[in-house]
């Protein structure tokens, strides 16, 4: 079981290749029970190959992983009773509706005709299906596809979830539509692991982001920390008295112009300090700004700084930030 200090998910030096391709080369994960997880990287990184391995899918080539506080070698059976996965690809069978689908998974996991029928009612509703459950999953829209995905993976009551890019395919309205089927998740204390291509959606959701790339995590973070990894950040200053502007202009290192606009770009980390010392310069030389905004980069240009050339041979420590 689970406990406060073992995390419900725990990777340590994880290796897998076919034949002389190396997918992933010692990969080290911890999740702690009741967060969202997510694996960023460009397809071919190795993400659906660590999903699989941790759910016991397929085994690893070295290293150690343990799950809800199960080894997935030796304790596999334990490890499929605490988890669900949803993979890229849909489970449901469009031959039958959608509510057989549902009792289809209860017969799997041994539930009672009636608890069976009592669960996949209570499903139904919750991912509002109901009106649909009667129907081929055929005609179901791609969200309500996914939407009946998770609620099949919930069937067993999984303690933690795999979601293995299930935006993928989806329009933005039923991508938001998941969002916050997973927060609902999460909240009722189920761990996920999220892997994702949707750099907005890792953004939004995870309380960690882990970046993979050519087999290795190469940083790991919230979404804020990570952003603060790659150069770009500044603090932008507009005046509208051009006296003042000019003044900045001359006493600020490191600044870029924009005479047109009247505004000055300082390069920054965002952080706190920084910005207390540009507004305590502003004040003791009695200049003052009209506005004051802070920009950083965003998730695109943290993957597309780590993921835009090929990890070095060479073992490298990965940028983690505490």
């Amino acid at each position: 079981m689970t406990t406060n200090q073992e995390p419900a998910i725990a990777a340590t030096g994880l290796r897998k290749s076919y034949g002389d391709k190396t997918v992933l080369d010692g990969i080290d994960i911890q999740v702690p029970a009741g967060t969202i997880f997510s694996l960023l990287g460009p397809n071919g990184a190795g993400k659906t190959t660590v999903v699989n391995i941790l759910s016991t899918l397929i085994s690893a080539d070295g290293g150690q992983a343990r799950i809800a506080g199960h080894d997935v070698t030796a304790e596999a059976q334990a490890v499929r009773d605490a988890i669900g996965v949803t993979g890229q690809f849909s489970a449901v069978d469009g031959l039958i509706t959608g509510e057989e689908n549902m009792l289809l998974m209860a017969d799997l996991h041994h539930l009672s005709r009636a608890e069976g029928r009592r669960v996949t009612a209570e499903l139904l509703e919750r991912f509002d299906l109901v009106e649909a459950a009667k129907k081929p999953a055929s005609t179901y829209s791609g969200g309500m596809k996914r939407r009946l995905d998770i609620a099949m993976t919930l069937v067993g009551s999984p303690r933690i979830i795999f979601l293995d890019e299930p935006t993928t395919g989806l329009d933005p309205r039923s991508r938001h539509t998941m969002w916050g089927i997973i927060r609902e998740l999460v909240s009722g204390g189920t761990t996920v692991f999220l892997t994702t291509q949707y750099l907005d959606e890792a953004d939004e959701l995870a309380d960690r982001i882990a970046v993979l790339n050519g087999g290795r995590l190469v940083a790991e973070g919230s979404a804020e920390e990570l952003k603060r990894l790659v150069p770009g950040g500044h603090v932008r200053l507009r005046f509208s008295d051009p006296v003042a502007y000019e003044q900045a202009a001359t006493a600020l290192r490191e600044v870029t112009r924009d005479d047109e606009a009247l505004a000055l770009q300082i390069p920054s980390d965002g952080s706190q300090r920084e910005l207390r010392a540009i507004l305590d310069w502003l004040d003791t030389a009695g200049i003052e700004a009209d506005e004051l905004s802070v920009h950083s980069p965003d998730l695109d240009d943290v993957f597309f700084a780590l993921t835009a050339s090929p990890v070095p041979s060479q073992p490298a420590d990965k940028e983690t930030v505490r």
